[in-house]
């Protein structure tokens, strides 16, 4: 006879042939339905998922800030050390954004992708979505970096301050064509993770799905256009010598232009030739 027991374990037990997670060509087929939620969402609502976003990747960059800018001597006696430390806590941001839901412009570069290129829907509809989520997510960047840094004088003391500064001297020195390739790499794998993250299917996988990949990006130090949104105006609200201009076209356009190009490209496309085209 079965007691209450066992028959919590046998509701909660997998099945034996149940797959605990989505397959490539699965994956492809949760992002067309995520793309078609996405197509009719109200705008209003679009752009408050898009705040939280913004926020939540300012959130994770702050962290890395405190934690990783906070560990000069490191730095300079094992530089690759202090970044893997970096990195490492940067994932919040995307975490929050998966998990919790939030609208995020990279990761929606790749989710409109398969269905545009397999005739679903009008390539008007992610201009529109990517339009609105971007502005969303700049805002919710600059609330963080403004309300929640600058006012609270979290990083007002060095060595944090001083790694907010040389990170936004770093990002805006760069020539157009680095900062484009940095951007390429680091949202080919930003998408990938959030890809990674809809092959799972519980809340411990989606993390280590999205954990890897984003740590590794900033890690070697590539270009993701909505943290630069934190990190860039955090540095010039405590005192670095750059410019508007400086920021937007220096660093941000090439940064987004090849944000675009990583995820709407090396994943959006690659995987629908590969699962959603037909022959």
């Amino acid at each position: 006879m079965l007691t209450e027991e066992k028959i919590e374990k046998v509701n909660i037990s997998p099945l034996p042939n149940q797959k605990m997670y989505n397959s490539s060509a699965e994956i492809v087929t949760e992002v067309n339905k995520i793309a078609e939620a996405k197509k009719i969402m109200p705008k209003r609502k679009t752009f408050v998922l898009a705040l939280l976003a913004g926020g939540y990747i300012a959130m994770g960059s702050l962290l890395a800030l405190v934690v990783g800018g906070g560990m000069p001597g490191l730095a300079a006696t094992n530089p690759g050390l202090q970044k893997f430390f970096f990195g490492a806590v940067f994932p919040l941001g995307l975490i929050l954004c998966a998990v919790a839901g939030a609208e995020l412009f990279t990761g929606n570069t790749a989710y409109f992708i398969p269905s545009v290129l397999s005739k679903r829907m009008s390539f008007k509809v992610p201009l529109k979505n990517w339009a609105i989520v971007y502005f969303g997510n700049f805002i919710g960047s600059l609330i963080v970096a403004y309300f929640l840094t600058y006012l609270t004088q979290i990083l007002m003391h060095s060595p944090s301050v001083d790694a907010a500064i040389n990170i936004g001297i770093a990002k805006t020195s760069n020539p157009f064509y680095k900062t484009f390739l940095k951007g390429v790499a680091c949202n080919w794998m930003v998408a990938l993770a959030m890809w990674m993250a809809y092959s799972a299917k519980d809340i411990t996988g989606k993390v280590l799905g999205i954990w890897f990949p984003v740590m590794a990006f900033v890690a070697m130090g590539f270009e993701h256009c909505v943290a630069n949104m934190f990190f860039i105006p955090t540095a010039m609200l405590h005192g670095a010598d750059i410019s508007w201009y400086d920021f937007i076209v220096k660093n941000l356009i090439p940064a987004t232009l090849g944000n675009i190009v990583g995820g709407a490209l090396f994943v959006g496309c690659s995987y629908w030739f590969v699962y959603d085209k037909k022959e």
